[in-house]
């Protein structure tokens, strides 16, 4: 085989997006050819103290940046298009997506300071875009937000299909229905491989449709006999329609809180994808001065998110509204995995306050549906599409697990299909696959305005600190004689409170001297040495007395 043939392989593999909810990016790289599809990014574990939010590691596409044809967003929700600001400022490559998405993104590159760089090109579902040896089409798909497109690449080697986030809904709120024609057009052509979303694949039979929902919407608000407050993701903007469709019919007007919501409702209002009668909405300042059984509040916090406006208001710290006895709250949405502690949170808080609150599984079914499709959904996709290789992606592995078997289920080879970790290669040429070299692919984690410079190190450091807390020794050395001049001092912060230690300290200050006096004896004046025998004996005597391991930071100085 000539080295030319070996580099015009086709190898697809994702950044982020396998093992995991959130930070979506998949790869697909034909020779010197790479076009990514969506950048996002998830919201940190509880064991990353201090972390505002984790994008994919990439790398990759920056040492390949001049391969890196375009980065296609299949849909506007944070866990693909989140990641973008932080991306682009490594990656100047254009930005394809639709119309609404293309709102959301331009939102975010504003803000970033990075609009009038960044080159962004308008697609919807007929648009073939040519990106070096790899043709992109769409196709129409469902989400709980408009817009939403799957992705078909023609490469050499073969077509391959991403899905991007989809269900199947045949009554969808803004009658963008799923093309199934031309889903089933692309299976005909034959596809090599297909790329499809496991959210739901743990989930058996069909996810119900959106429509499901204005009804209880609108049956909740008649029968309320004072506000309503509803709380779900800014981005669902079908789910925001139906609280103005129900509003409209019950004669409520609506005020809308929370930074990412008004910010949503202007952008897909600006660009007809929400249809708000005229005098519709009104101002939070407004709320309390109208009837109680004439307004509706839509607002964020659905996850619990302790600065949002549903928990600032179940806490009644919110500048603007307060939750009254006989409120309904209605939370519309699940919880994401790991948030059903901080929802538990708030609903308490709400039910304190004497609002009557609509939420979780008991009653979720008639206020929230998923945005993704179930079991028989995937079955339908993979029948209609008909790939020779099957990878599941978006999901945690138990449900790329689970979507492999509904592969296997509808006839793919069970050796056809791969199961991946984010950084794993699968690589194409002639019709085969194979396991290719795995790429470096793992967490950035941004910290107020620092990028990625936040690492394991520090992580522990953190987690440390907030276990068992620090212990700052001050000692000033005489130059000449390495006598000690002043000190040790000892500054305790979250291991001891001082005055109910004082015996502690005053033996740990004996240990200190000690050790530095032996060691001047032994003639030992190198700072690094003195820092850790110092470190070694005061950690050896706490441990002994609490059973806890504080951070110790010995300064030592010189005069």
């Amino acid at each position: 085989m000539s080295k030319k043939n070996n580099q015009d392989k086709l190898t697809v593999f994702a950044l982020g997006g396998l093992g995991e909810i959130g930070k979506n990016m998949y790869v697909v790289q034909h020779a010197n050819d790479i076009v990514v599809v969506d950048s996002g990014l998830k919201f940190p574990e509880e064991d990353m103290l201090g972390i505002d939010i984790v994008i994919p590691d990439i790398s990759y596409l920056t040492e390949n940046r001049d391969k890196v044809r375009g980065i296609l967003i299949t849909h506007g929700h944070e866990d693909h298009i989140g990641g973008l600001p932080y991306v682009l400022r490594h990656l100047n490559v254009p930005v394809y997506a639709t119309k609404l998405t293309l709102g959301l993104i331009e939102g975010k590159l504003k803000e970033a300071g990075l609009l009038g760089e960044t080159k962004r090109i308008l697609i919807n579902a007929e648009s073939e875009v040519q990106l070096g040896s790899i043709k992109a089409s769409f196709f129409k798909t469902n989400h709980s937000i408009p817009d939403s497109v799957g992705v078909c690449l023609d490469t050499p080697e073969g077509i391959v299909v991403h899905t991007g986030d989809f269900k199947f809904d045949h009554t969808p709120v803004n009658d963008q229905y799923a093309d199934l024609q031309q889903i089933a057009q692309i299976g005909s052509r034959g596809v090599l491989v297909l790329l499809s979303d496991s959210t739901n694949a743990e989930r058996p039979g069909f996810t119900p449709s959106e429509s499901n929902i204005g009804g209880e919407f609108e049956d909740i608000f008649r029968k309320a006999t004072q506000r309503v407050i509803v709380a779900t993701f800014a981005s669902n903007v079908h789910r925001i329609q139906q609280v103005i469709n129900a509003a409209m019919t019950t004669r409520r007007k609506i005020a809308v809180i929370g930074r990412s919501m008004v910010n949503v409702v202007n952008i897909a209002s600006e660009l007809g994808y929400l249809n708000i009668p005229e005098g519709m909405l009104i101002e939070p300042d407004e709320v309390n001065k109208m009837a109680a059984d004439r307004v509706v509040v839509l607002s964020t916090g659905s996850q619990g998110e302790p600065m949002s406006a549903l928990t600032r208001m179940a806490r009644s710290t919110h500048r603007k509204v307060d939750i009254l006895p006989g409120d309904t709250v209605i939370i519309a949405a699940t919880p994401i995995p790991g948030n059903e502690k901080y929802v538990g949170r708030t609903v308490d808080e709400l039910f304190r306050l004497g609002a009557n609150v609509i939420y979780g599984p008991g009653s979720v079914s008639g206020v929230h549906v998923s945005g993704h499709g179930s079991q028989e959904e995937l079955k339908l996709m993979l029948n209609l599409i008909k790939p020779k290789y099957f990878v599941p992606i978006h999901g945690e592995y138990r449900m790329l697990r689970q979507h492999g078997k509904l592969g296997e289920a509808i006839g793919v080879e069970k050796e056809n299909i791969f199961l991946m970790d984010n950084g794993d290669t699968v690589e194409f040429q002639g019709g085969n696959a194979r396991k290719g070299n795995k790429v470096q692919a793992g967490n950035v984690l941004i910290d107020g305005l620092g990028v990625g410079d936040v690492g394991n190190i520090v992580l522990r450091d953190r987690k440390l600190l907030s276990q068992d807390g620090i212990l700052v020794v001050v000692v000033t050395l005489g130059k000449q004689d390495g006598k000690i001049l002043s000190g040790p001092d000892i500054i305790s912060r979250g291991f001891v409170y001082v005055r109910e230690s004082e015996g502690l300290l005053e033996e740990a200050n004996r240990i200190v001297t000690s050790t530095l006096h032996k060691l001047m004896n032994d003639k030992v004046n190198e700072w690094a040495s003195l820092k850790t025998n110092v470190k070694d004996a005061l950690g050896r005597f706490l441990y002994e007395q609490t059973r806890r391991r504080p951070m110790i930071l010995p300064i030592i100085m010189e005069v």
